[in-house]
């Protein structure tokens, strides 16, 4: 039974095979063969290279050629295609399928002519050329024509007779649509079609014409590059131009569109003769535009632009575009207005060491800040160590080490990166430029050194008579010829004093197990004790303070102690400030308890000499034992005033203890 079932399966597949084979493939070839037989154009079209419309309408007619990928315009005007109109166009022409056809022989049977259809004098005449891919090189075809009549009585088909002439096809009237476009929709919209993702470089050239020939930088030719995603000058000068800028002048540029195409201008051709010519160049290819001469038009464009009669590289096309004025004077004046501001090439992250010298001031020794390596465990987003290195001709010691501020080494190199130029002042400075802008023996020397084997950079600051400060870039073997104008307040964040870059910390921050377990505030001039109190293991006061608050803030500056800055020099019994000579008039004295072993505790006396507060902002402190003087920070300060004179008007003050 089984078997007699196995037998009738395999025949039923045979036979469904056989059916397959035999009679789906045959409608298979049937369709296909309906299909090309419905095709008014076959293999002829599959490359179409170049195509004339002549039309009996009176701007009806025109030519496109193709080269490679893109379309021309050639006739009435040359001038790039619209891409997607010239692929309409293709594409129709290509897929065009008739509805229904007829031997143009059988029209005298039903007393007809061609001329029933307007096939003999027709409105359109399709004539293309087509290359033919199987042929070697790509040999072109003949050129194939395609006339075009009149429509159907209903209005939704057309006539048109086969490029052998023997068959008249009627077809859907969307051909005559795409034929029938406008000249202002089948050319490009825009002038330049290299946008800034594909721009390699851009080339400026202005030349001498009417009013311009005064203008300074008439004739220059300005080349800026592309190199990764940085864009620098090539010419006349070498440096870096301002990426940002120059990307917003190619956009500028790509939004430029044509306005008329008048049949003659005022002078020569834009090409002949440019004001401006301006060149992009992409991947492979480069679109050029001539600016010629202004148009003196009774319609004066918008404010702020102006009107030129322009052509493009390649094309006989005149134009007239109009320009915003804000984008001519970037490109007339390229050398200044594209290049990049930002004076130092330089990663703030990536600087080792900066070093800082005066050579107008030959009696302050140079300093070095250098970077550390970070301790084992200290986060990546953590800003690493510094350190000051002084080296001193006088003394026959070594260098001298002192921790410098991360935090205000951090903001010199924010500073140094963000600086930026007021104005772009020479790229030949000559002998007596360099002497009147103050090179001779610079104010400042900065040399940036960076990891990655890059020669250190070499910031060079000078000032004239006038006291402006200009800025010079270079490498320690060449100073560099740029000279940029900079903003004076460049010399205030550039001291060349250790004491301003050493780390504000006074004393190492206590421990969290250390306590503060006793103050004492002495007014060294009466002997009288203005602050006296202890503190429980808690932290909490013995007995009730006036100023509570006041007392807390003095403890917690006294776990970590800052200067807002340290006065050169040790410890002396006076202090220089606000034009004299100012003694210690207070002592506070802490008394820090540190837990020991076996049960006991260590203590240690910190005393802090004071000055009286010589204004709002500004007290001084020392502590003999570390042979130091400092400025106070404003928290501290705000509270030895409370604890001194507690809440009273600074302007009615009260000498303590009257």
């Amino acid at each position: 039974m089984r078997s007699k079932v196995t037998l009738v399966l395999i025949f039923l597949n045979v036979a469904l095979f056989f059916f397959i084979f035999k009679f789906e493939r045959n409608w298979r070839t049937e369709a296909q063969s309906l299909e090309s037989r419905r095709r008014v154009l076959g293999p002829e079209a599959a490359d179409i290279r170049s195509l004339e419309i002549v039309s009996t309408a009176p701007t009806g007619s025109f030519t496109l050629v193709r080269q490679r990928d893109t379309w021309s315009l050639h006739k009435p005007l040359d001038w790039p295609a619209n891409p997607h109109a010239a692929s309409s166009i293709v594409n129709e022409l290509q897929l065009l399928e008739h509805e229904a056809n007829f031997r143009v022989a059988d029209l005298s049977k039903n007393n007809q002519s061609l001329a029933d259809f307007g096939l003999d004098k027709p409105k359109l005449t399709v004539t293309f050329s087509s290359s033919d891919p199987a042929a070697p090189g790509g040999a072109p075809r003949p050129t194939t024509s395609l006339k075009i009549g009149d429509a159907t009585k209903d209005g939704k088909r057309l006539y048109v007779l086969s490029p052998n002439g023997d068959r008249v096809h009627v077809v859907k009237r969307a051909l005559l649509d795409s034929l029938s476009i406008p000249l202002d929709q089948l050319r490009a919209d825009a002038l330049l079609s290299v946008r800034v993702f594909e721009a390699r470089s851009i080339i400026i050239q202005t030349g001498a014409s009417g009013a311009d020939a005064s203008r300074s930088g008439i004739g220059v030719r300005v080349r800026i590059r592309r190199d990764g995603t940085r864009w620098t000058f090539d010419a006349p000068i070498t440096a870096r131009a301002a990426r940002t800028t120059i990307e917003l002048a190619i956009n500028e540029l790509n939004a430029l569109r044509a306005k008329s195409f008048p049949a003659s201008g005022t002078g020569p051709l834009p090409s002949a003769a440019p004001t401006l010519k301006v060149t992009l160049e992409g991947n492979n290819r480069q679109e050029i535009l001539y600016l010629g001469e202004p148009v003196n038009s009774a319609t004066p464009p918008a404010q702020g632009t102006v009107e030129y009669f322009a052509q493009l590289d390649g094309r006989s096309a005149l134009f007239t575009v109009v320009v915003p004025t804000q984008l001519l004077d970037a490109l007339r004046n390229a050398q200044e207005t594209l290049r990049e501001k930002r004076i130092l090439d330089i990663e703030a992250a990536a600087v080792t060491a900066v070093t800082l010298a005066a050579p107008v001031q030959p009696n302050l020794s140079p300093l070095t800040l250098q970077r550390l390596e970070p301790p084992a465990g200290q986060l990546a987003n953590v800003a690493p160590p510094w350190q000051i290195i002084r080296r001193s001709e006088a003394t026959a010691t070594g260098p001298q080490t002192l921790p410098a501020d991360r935090a205000t080494v951090q903001k010199l190199l924010e500073l140094l990166s963000l600086l930026s130029a007021v104005k772009f002042t020479s790229d030949a400075p000559t002998s007596a430029d360099l002497e009147e802008w103050g090179f001779n023996r610079p104010a400042r020397e900065i040399i940036l050194t960076s990891s990655g084997g890059n020669a250190p950079v070499v910031l060079r600051l000078g000032t004239d008579a006038a006291r402006n400060v200009y800025a010079r870039v270079g490498t320690p073997t060449d100073a560099g010829n740029s000279i940029y104008q900079v903003g004076p307040e460049i010399l205030n964040v550039l001291p060349v004093t250790p004491f301003s870059w050493r780390d504000r910390a006074v004393t190492e921050p206590l421990p969290a197990a250390a306590r503060i377990a006793s103050l004492r505030l002495t007014d060294l001039e009466t002997k009288q004790a203005l602050l006296e109190t202890t503190f429980n293991p808690a932290g909490e006061p013995a007995g009730p303070l006036r100023e509570p608050k006041a007392v807390r803030d003095i403890v917690t500056a006294l776990r970590a102690l800052r200067a807002a800055e340290f006065v050169p020099g040790g410890f002396t019994e006076k202090v220089a400030a606000a034009g004299d000579d100012r003694p210690w008039r207070y002592q506070l004295e802490a008394v820090i308890s540190l837990p020991g072993t076996a049960g006991t505790d260590q203590t240690n006396t910190l005393a802090l000499n004071l000055t009286e507060r010589l204004g709002g902002n500004q007290q001084f402190g020392g502590i003999k034992q570390l042979d130091t003087v400092f400025a106070l920070e404003q928290p501290l300060i705000d509270a030895l005033w409370a604890v001194v004179y507690g809440p009273r008007d600074p302007g009615s003050r009260t000498e303590p203890g009257k």
